[in-house]
């Protein structure tokens, strides 16, 4: 008999850049210490709503791992993962490592509401007020018509500052403070202060971090854990790690389908390069020991929660008061009404250093007018619902762009709202 020769067809990959899926979620699963719904006012069948949405997040095959914390009335009522902090990204073979409630990881820009509370206690504290002009600290920041920028306008993203060259991501230059700091000084604004809104995704940290030292003589880094987390004892939540700490990061991936133009255009024109370059950069031990004000926190889904139930709380956590009252509601007092960013692209609603919610356009789900929070890249979320009592941590290790089932994830959103009913005015602290 002759044999027939068959060609092997080409192998080509998968195109959206998904994990493998395991055919039991419950073994890649892992629950940390949480309190009975009841004590928040919940019935376990909402707690469960909340975490099928999660599943429902992960079987989009475009998130490694995913890790999420709800506090209501301050009470952990939900504090899970799912997947793997490494080994199981699209296209990897292992080992896989599972991830846990414990792992920490890179937060990007939902960094930027830790950094803003830096700033706003400097305010608290007389030491400068957010009306100040840049140049008031950094004198050679006036450079090129920049001596009208404010605190206020870095904060609210209307300095008119959006961006800096990728030159700026030189690893090998991530510590170099004057490096960076002469680049700050040398960009040219694309507006006159105040008068758009174009998100700054990497520089208003940058300028905010050097404030900080030109006051207090002292790193952000320093002064945010002398001032804010030490006294309360968290592990992480600061910017960066220790060379000890850094194998203990959850790795990030590219996934979900390639961008193309103009969409590739913007992002790159946001970020400073490609996303996917951008995703690869954070894994590098350079970047994550580094500072980076505006895109490094790192921090498990728990911490994150707890940051925001201090705010939550107007500024008071376990008998510890690090915040007034009067300047949480001036950090999360309204400065653009749905304005369209003219650099993400979409209209957005911006306190000094949060996004805001809203009624029907939220990040945080329908129906939220007063919660205040931030996104990380690509879905990473942190806010605080006062109206709610909730204080939420999602983190998501996959760094998608656009993927089919992307409404999944605003869906996790709505059913946590729609799972805690508002409250009295008696149970908001601000």
């Amino acid at each position: 008999m002759t044999s027939i020769s068959i060609p092997r067809l080409p192998v080509v990959p998968d195109p959206l850049r998904r994990i493998k899926l395991p055919k039991d979620l419950d073994a890649v699963s892992t629950w940390d210490a949480e309190e009975e719904p009841s004590s928040a006012g919940l019935e376990p069948k909402q707690i469960e709503s909340i975490w099928n949405a999660t599943r429902a997040v992960y079987r989009s095959g475009v998130h490694p791992g995913i890790a999420v914390c709800v506090r209501r009335h301050g009470k952990v009522v939900l504090d899970r993962s799912i997947g793997h902090a490494s080994g199981n990204g699209p296209g990897e073979s292992g080992p896989a490592v599972l991830l846990s409630p414990q792992t920490p990881h890179c937060i990007f820009s939902a960094s930027k509401a830790v950094t803003a509370m830096v700033v706003h206690l400097l305010d608290q504290q007389g030491a400068l007020h957010i009306a100040d002009r840049v140049a008031d600290y950094i004198p050679e920041y006036s450079r090129h018509g920049k001596s009208a920028i404010t605190i206020e306008h870095v904060l609210s993203h209307r300095a008119g500052v959006a961006n800096i060259p990728g030159d700026a991501f030189d690893l090998d230059r991530a510590g170099d403070e004057e490096f960076i700091l002469e680049i700050l000084c040398d960009a040219k604004p694309t507006s006159r202060p105040g008068k758009s809104l174009a998100y700054h995704a990497v520089s208003g940290g940058f300028i905010m971090a050097e404030v900080v030292k030109r006051i207090t003589g002292k790193t952000i880094r320093e002064y945010l854990a002398e001032q804010i987390l030490d006294p309360l004892g968290f592990r992480w939540t600061n910017y960066g790690v220790e060379d000890a700490d850094v194998g203990a990061v959850a790795r990030a991936y590219p996934s979900g389908a390639p961008t193309l133009p103009p969409l590739s255009n913007l992002l790159t024109r946001a970020l400073g390069r490609p996303a996917d370059e951008i995703t690869e950069i954070s894994n590098d031990p350079r970047f994550l020991t580094s500072i980076v004000p505006a895109g490094n926190t790192i921090t498990t889904a728990n911490e994150l929660s707890r940051y925001f139930e201090l705010l939550r709380r107007g500024g008071e956590l376990d008998g510890k008061r690090i915040f007034e009252p009067r300047t949480l509601r001036r950090a999360i007092s309204e400065r653009s009404y749905l304005e369209v960013d003219f650099t993400l692209g979409f209209p957005s609603r911006y306190s000094c250093g949060f996004m805001l919610g809203a009624r029907y356009l939220s990040l945080f789900g329908p129906d939220t007018e007063l919660a205040f929070g931030h996104l990380g890249f690509t879905n990473i979320l942190g806010w605080a619902d006062p109206e709610r009592a909730l204080s939420v941590a999602i983190i998501t290790s996959g760094k998608p762009i656009l993927y089919p089932e992307l409404p999944t994830f605003w869906n996790l959103m709505r059913t946590i709202g729609a799972a805690a009913p508002k409250v009295g005015p008696e149970h908001r602290a601000f």
